[in-house]
Formats: C-alpha cells, structure tokens, sequence
C-alpha cells in the first residue's frame, strides 16, 4: 500500500492565518522582501515539490529544475538578486559608512575596502512533472520571483523566455505570483485589480487558459495542475504550502508587523491591515499611536516653554 503525506499539508489557517503567523501573500515586509525572497521561493518549491511528488507517484515524477542566467552591474533586476552589497568600509573592518568629506580635518586620504561587482550566475527554481515511463516532460510550473518582474531585466527576459519556450511545447504551463510589486503578466482581456495571480495554460486551450486573481483579503487558492488526457487534473493547495513554509521557516519571530510592508499599501488595504493586525495583537490603533506621539509632543514643549524667562514666553497656549 503507497504511503502519502497529505495530511501533514491539510491544515490551513482562516485568511491566510497560520499557527504562529500571519501568512498574507503579499503583505508581510520580511518573507517578501527581495532580501530574503530566495528562501521563501526555495521553501515554497520544495514543499509544492513534496505535496505533488506524493500525490503523483507512480506514474509521474516532480523534479526542481532551474533557469540560469547571468547578471551584472547593469541589470536593472541586480538588487532583487544580490541586495546586500557592501559599497565601502574603513580599512580594519570598521563599520562606519565612508563620507565625501567626512575627515576634512586629515591632510592625507585614507584608503576605504570596496567590493568589486562582477557578473553573477543567478539560479532560480522551477517544478516540472515528467511522465515516468515515456520520460516526457508535462507540466512545467514557475513561482514569480522579484527580479521576472523587473523591465528589462536579465530576470524577465529569462523567464520571459522560459514562458515562450513552454508555450510553444505540448507541455502545460503554471504561473504562480505572489508579489505585489511589479507589473502582471500581459494579459488581453481586462482583469479585476488584485494583488496575486495564477494562470495556467493547458497545451490543448491555448490560447485561452484559466486565471485566478486574487485580492489581498482572500485565502490563496486551491488549483489545478494538469496532466495528461484522460489523467485527473492534480489539487496544489497553494495557501497550505504558504502555511507550513511560515511553519517550518519561523517566520513568525521575524516579521515586526508594527512596521510598514514592502511596497507599501494603498489606503484601502492599508485600513484592512489595520484591522486584520488589531485582531491578532500584533500592531496597535494607529488613531492611539498618533494621539499619544501628539500628546507627548505637547506636554514636552509646554514644559520647555514653562521653565523660559516670562520675556521670551508667546502669549499663546503652550501647545501653539
């Protein structure tokens, strides 16, 4: 009898809650932000890679392969993919930043310690589904990382090019973005505004194919990953995947959600957040921060006016 593992990936929290964390597609400034999107990106391919890898057996394999390409100083992408990169450092490994004129009191420049740019080989994970036995690939699926969605970048017109190539195969084709930040994909028929998408194109459809839009508010989706005619299309759970990579990651001792997510959000998602966060105690009232910042302000500057001389006091209130 063949063992899965689809109970341990069954579990999936209200909105996007997870046990320990808020899972938000799009929201959370840490898990997104282009610093550490190659750990999110690794975490949520390999355990798509597990989930599909076990539902699939026998007849197919699921196997993380990966688009290379090439990236340098003039790659518009460059800061999705190697972001912290030390410009200059005082000899002897002292941290303070180097500044245009920051010694005008020395008569000899100093030497600073700076890091040379050279082109990097950037790899970026993607799934594919192989029938077994004829050794076919089928389903080729990509997860949008920062740098895809950059113009111009060595990122997009990788990806770009890896789309292309699917399209014109018999293979099928999922698309997963769960980035906020950067343009959609190039779509003919006008679409409702949201936040994440995932399209698939099946070999048979094209050029029509199925779309998922979804909004920030709304748990991620369960799709359907296609296979051979006449097999059942696959479920991928995509909200139980964010989950245990939130899970297993810990991500929850690293986001401070009392901070800003990146990119910023508009109005409307921002008053949601608010609320969303205020339920789970994990940010404050914004009208209770900025009174108390306020207040504050006030009672130190009447204080600072009440100890002048009388001469220099405005006739005013001691908050004007």
């Amino acid at each position: 009898m063949r063992t899965t593992h689809r109970t341990s990936f069954s579990w999936v929290g209200l909105s996007g809650v997870s046990c320990n964390a808020i899972a938000i597609p799009g929201y959370g400034s840490v898990p997104w932000d282009p610093r550490r999107w190659p750990d999110v990106h690794h975490r949520i391919i390999s355990i798509a890679s597990e989930i599909l890898g076990s539902l699939l057996r026998p007849k197919y394999l699921v196997r993380i392969e990966e688009r290379v390409y090439i990236s340098d100083e003039t790659d518009p992408g460059r800061s999705g993919n190697i972001p912290e990169i030390l410009i200059g450092m005082r000899p002897g490994g002292d941290a303070r930043p180097w500044e245009t004129g920051g010694d005008i009191a020395v008569d000899v420049a100093e030497p600073i310690v700076a890091t040379t740019l050279f082109a990097e080989d950037i790899h970026e994970a993607r799934l594919e589904i192989i029938d077994r036995e004829r050794r076919h690939l089928v389903t080729v699926i990509e997860v949008v990382s920062p740098s895809n969605k950059v113009s111009g970048s060595q990122g997009r017109l990788s990806f770009d090019r890896k789309r292309r190539e699917v399209l014109n195969s018999p293979s099928h084709w999922v698309e997963i973005d769960l980035l906020r930040g950067g343009p959609p994909q190039p779509i003919r028929k006008i679409i409702q505004p949201c936040e994440c998408m995932v399209h698939i194109s099946r070999q048979e459809s094209r050029p029509k194919g199925l779309l998922w839009p979804i909004r920030l508010s709304q748990r991620l989706s369960k799709v359907t990953i296609p296979l051979h005619a006449g097999d059942p299309d696959v479920p991928l759970d995509l909200q139980a995947v964010l989950d245990v990579a939130y899970e297993r990651a810990n991500y929850d001792l690293e986001i401070d959600y009392r901070t800003e997510p990146i990119p910023p959000l508009d109005r409307e998602w921002d008053e949601w957040s608010q609320r969303l966060l205020q339920e789970r105690g994990l940010r404050q009232p914004k009208d209770s921060v900025q009174f108390y910042c306020m207040f504050m302000c006030k009672l130190t500057t009447a204080r600072s006016r009440a100890r002048k001389p009388l001469a220099t006091r405005s006739h005013g209130p001691p908050w004007e």
